[in-house]
């Protein structure tokens, strides 16, 4: 097919082998070489990833960035003509490249390119599962009997017979099994008349015709089984190390198990083949040929293939050798360093089964886990470090793995003992650094579920571990305290203390370093959003290169409190996308509790319960109490303002209460108004006292605006008469108060009806007016229809808007596209961000300038993107 396609196609082809599968970006590397002279066209960037992962250069760079290179560079070369992508045996490509390669095709829409990969393997789970597959089904009777025909045109028809019933449709084994001498064994064997798997038949028809062949030739076999991907003129050199000569090499190529590729590589016509050479040979054998091979490689390869073929050697002679072992060791910390997380775990384990020291083997196990972790293979991380504690002590594989048990139990497991894990490796581990990330972590962990007493006791062993400062960020452990204490504050003095560093520290933290923050509801809380934001969009092009997923997760919370909610749904269905992709489960959970509480407030109950639904089937046996609050604080918020006072109060008090699976100190404080309401509604003024003086002692402790106008406002509703209108008016004029839109809105609301309600009509079109402009610039559907209902209430006649906002009419994607796009990015800048081809960028400003209103890219500077998609000026 792809012979047939060059005349037409730009043709780009790669395939897998035994080998080369443990060699960081082997198959991209051959699949872009003859386009290489492409990628210095590229923005910069891109090409530092790209040519740091082919090896061209030292850069280093994450797989997304990698990706979005191979990606534009494929969506450049399509605009001159189609582009065919061919990868056979994908089974075998090393997981670097198909890893990239799956994040290609799943992001190719409009562009001239066909992407073609044949493999074994049925693709239900790895990389490829979300790609559309077609199972080659075997052969039936009928047209296998016109194969094998075909092949043997003189074979007598019992043999034709045998051969059908054995090879069981599989094509490769009707021509195999046709002509050989296996045809006589299957005839002779007593399951002949039983239908069985053609495996093992295939096997001995290779074993023969291998068996027929002379010494020599079955030596040139096995090279080539050996390594598959070196030039032919290797191979050759190898040969001569053998004592191979040219007869041989002829006997071995007229065999019909190998082909001459054009690019001057000696392959076989099937993996199953190259399998059977191999396994069949004896140790003895395989040993003399990789060593032969490692000693005659050269080229930019060699020094990564080489341990391998090493490693094999000492491998089929049964001996431990420590001299190879280090050079796979080194081999993989070059692959880490590359991104090549898998590649670098194999290897560190290969390394380890070598080694002759049990504090090599723990600690190469130990490294190899976390790698395997960080390419998202935790089963392999656990059993890896399962192994390396039978090396060694706990307390050691967990320095050596930077506390990597506490990090998957924290990622898989159960919050609470992840927290103590986190704890006791934080005391562990020799690196003052590495004991603050996870004494942060452990925080974290305590604080997502909801345990107080774990959360003050992992503090206090913190400060105990961490007496000194002379570490990393060490001026950032007083502020923990703050973050994470219960205790009451000075007010706006704790205030001072929280947001001036909050203001600037996302400037000098990255990767891992993420730790050390305050979860996005905790930042809310505290009312520094906006500080925070400020840093954020800073520091957002580095962010997507170093942590993307974290820096959309941590945006939609901020986004939601300032107003953005179409930026922030923009955001939170980015971030799940790659959260799902990437198997983060908790940065999923966190883009959709986004997404579920502004489904609330938008009306949509399905999407809420759906949501709901989710995280307390996944999260509440984790005891994840973060995410069930958000749960029943979104179903609360959604019964509230379709006017189920009862059914939101029952939601809304769980969040207080001790011991439920949804309580949580952070988010009761934050649903405290809303729990108010409810309560009041229902006609339970204890509960909206209570959720009053829990506002109060917040409002105290953080000086936080949000908190200050809300504990007014539900004095307001508590009071009467000329009290109630004073803390309706104390509660609107907090500075700040007008950041947070939603919560600025349903306070006129609330007061406007409370005027209606005392006759003064007029004062309350006012408050209801301003309320209903800020619900349906935000699209708030029920409070809007409510603040206007309320609007006819007071005499009012309106003209009903049937326009939506601008804010709906665009899509996630669009809504990306363009506020990019008004800040001057060029399609290329904007696909590179946003990891789609510049292509598919050109594709949406068709779309997005009518629905604005818009005729020019130059009028989407006057697009204001951050309240409702409205025009200025």
């Amino acid at each position: 097919m792809a012979e047939s396609a060059t005349a037409d196609f730009t043709v780009l082809r790669c395939g897998g082998t035994r080998l080369e599968s443990g060699l960081t970006f082997a198959a991209l590397h051959e699949l872009l070489w003859p386009v290489t002279e492409r990628i210095s066209t590229l923005p910069e960037p891109q090409a530092n990833a790209l040519n740091g992962a082919l090896g061209t250069s030292n850069d280093v760079a994450d797989r997304f960035l990698i990706g979005v290179a191979v990606l534009t560079l494929v969506g450049e070369l399509a605009t001159e003509r189609p582009v065919l992508i061919v990868a056979d045996d994908a089974q075998w490509l090393d997981e670097p490249s198909a890893r990239c390669l799956a994040f290609v095709a799943r992001r190719l829409r409009t562009e001239p390119v066909v992407m073609l990969l044949t493999g074994h393997d049925d693709p239900v789970d790895g990389p490829w599962e979300t790609l559309a597959a077609l199972e080659i089904r075997e052969l039936g009777d009928q047209d296998a009997r016109l194969l094998a025909r075909a092949v043997a045109p003189q074979a007598d028809e019992s043999v034709i017979r045998r051969t059908i019933r054995a090879a069981a449709g599989n094509p490769l084994a009707l021509q195999e099994l046709t002509t050989s001498v296996a045809a006589d064994e299957i005839s002779a064997h007593p399951l002949a008349d039983e239908r069985i798997a053609v495996g093992p038949r295939l096997r001995r028809a290779f074993r023969a015709r291998i068996e027929r062949m002379s010494a020599p030739a079955r030596t040139a076999l096995l090279l080539a089984a050996a390594d598959d991907r070196s030039p032919r003129s290797t191979m050759y050199q190898a040969g001569l190390v053998l004592g191979l000569d040219a007869v041989a090499w002829d006997e071995a190529l007229h065999s019909g198990l190998l082909t001459k590729r054009s690019d001057g590589r000696i392959r076989f016509r099937h993996q199953l083949m190259e399998a059977v050479v191999y396994e069949e040979a004896p140790p003895a054998h395989r040993q003399a040929v990789h060593h032969a091979l490692a000693s005659v490689l050269t080229g930019e390869n060699a020094d990564e293939l080489r341990p391998w073929h090493l490693a094999a050697a000492s491998e089929a002679a049964g001996r431990l050798d420590d001299e190879v072992a280090r050079l796979l060791e080194e081999s993989a910390h070059r692959s880490w360093a590359r991104g090549a997380c898998a590649t670098a775990a194999r290897a560190l384990r290969r390394a380890a089964k070598l080694s002759s020291s049990m504090d090599d083997v723990a600690r190469r196990l130990a490294h190899g886990a976390r790698a395997a972790w960080e390419a998202g293979h935790v089963d392999v991380a656990r059993s890896m470090l399962e192994r390396a504690e039978g090396f060694s002590s706990a307390s050691t594989v967990a320095d050596l793995s930077e506390g990597l048990r506490g990090l998957i139990e924290f990622a898989h497991g159960n919050l609470e003992t992840a927290c103590r894990q986190l704890t006791r490796d934080m005391e562990r581990v020799a690196d003052p650094g590495q004991a603050f990330t996870l004494g942060s972590m452990a925080l974290r962990a305590a604080w997502a579920a909801g345990h107080d007493a774990l959360q003050r006791e992992a503090l206090r062993r913190l400060e105990r571990r961490l007496p000194q400062g002379n570490f990393p960020n060490a001026d950032l452990l007083p502020l923990l305290r703050q973050w994470w204490t219960e205790e009451r504050g000075g007010g706006a003095d704790d205030r001072a203390r929280i947001v001036a560093p909050g203001a600037h520290l996302l400037t000098r933290l990255s990767g891992s370093s993420w730790l050390l923050m305050p979860p996005s509801p905790l930042a809310v809380a505290w009312g520094i959003e906006s500080a925070l934001q400020e840093a954020l969009r800073r520091e957002i092009d580095m962010l997507r290169h170093t942590d993307q997923v974290t820096a959309l997760a941590q945006t939609v919370a901020l986004d939601i409190a300032q107003g953005s909610w179409a930026l922030a749904t923009a955001d939170a269905l980015e971030g799940l996308h790659v959260a799902e992709g990437t198997g983060d489960d908790h940065l999923a959970a966190q883009c959709r509790a986004g997404l579920g509480w502004l489904a609330a407030a938008r009306g949509d109950e399905q999407t809420v319960a759906d949501v709901a639904a989710r995280f307390t089937e996944v999260w509440v046996p984790r005891g994840v109490r973060v995410f069930s609050a958000c749960a029943e604080w979104n179903l609360g918020m959604s019964a509230l303002f379709a006017g189920r006072a009862e059914e939101a109060l029952d939601r809304l008090v769980r969040l207080s209460e001790h011991g439920h699976h949804a309580a949580h100190p952070t988010v009761a404080v934050l649903a405290a108004s809303d729990t108010a309401e409810a309560a009041l509604q229902a006609g339970q003024r204890a509960t909206a006292e209570e959720q009053a003086r829990l506002l109060r002692r917040w409002a105290e402790r953080t000086g936080a605006a949000w908190a200050i106008s809300a504990t007014h406002l539900v004095h307001a509703l508590l009071a009467s008469g000329t009290e109630a209108e004073k803390h309706f008016r104390l509660a609107l004029d907090v500075p700040a108060a007008e950041s947070r839109p939603f919560n600025y809105a349903r306070t006129r609301l609330l007061y406007g009806e409370w005027l209606r309600r005392a006759g003064r009509r007029i004062d309350a079109r006012t408050q209801l007016a301003e309320a209903a402009e800020i619900f349906r610039r935000l699209d708030a559907a029920p409070l809007l229809a409510r603040a206007r209902a309320e609007q006819e209430l007071t005499g009012q006649h309106l003209r009903r808007d049937s326009a939506p906002a601008r804010g709906t009419l665009l899509t996630a994607q669009e809504l990306r596209v363009a506020r990019l796009a008004a800040q001057g990015l060029t399609n290329r800048e904007i696909g590179a961000q946003l990891l789609i081809s510049p292509r598919t960028v050109g594709h949406h400003p068709a779309n997005v300038f009518p629905k604005l209103g818009i005729v020019s890219r130059a009028d989407l500077a006057r697009i204001d993107f951050g309240d409702g998609l409205h025009l200025i000026g």
